[in-house]
């Protein structure tokens, strides 16, 4: 197989997965802006359980367990990664 035959299948398989999720539940979080949390957000933060704290941009290990708990795959939909962006832009 070449290359171009082996980008195509992996550009379907990601345009699959990404379209193919089921919206998110009523209970799951929502998006927080802020990467890097200080002081009393941070602590609040730290005493919730992993589950029930809001997703934020680049924090990868905690998204993913919140999208495997509530949705069922670990991979971000379309809606995720504007989610990210908007919350990075209108938090400030």
């Amino acid at each position: 197989m070449n290359k171009f035959n082996a980008l195509m299948i992996s550009s379907v398989i990601v345009v699959l997965g990404l379209t193919g999720i089921a919206p998110a539940a009523a209970s799951e979080p929502k998006w927080q802006g802020n990467v890097i949390a200080r002081g009393a957000e941070r602590a609040k933060i730290e005493s919730t359980p992993i589950l029930e704290r809001p997703y934020r941009p680049l924090h990868f290990y905690g998204n993913t367990v919140r999208r495997r708990h509530y949705r069922g795959t670990a991979l971000p939909s379309a809606k995720d990664l504007s989610g990210a962006s908007s919350a990075l832009m209108f938090d400030r």
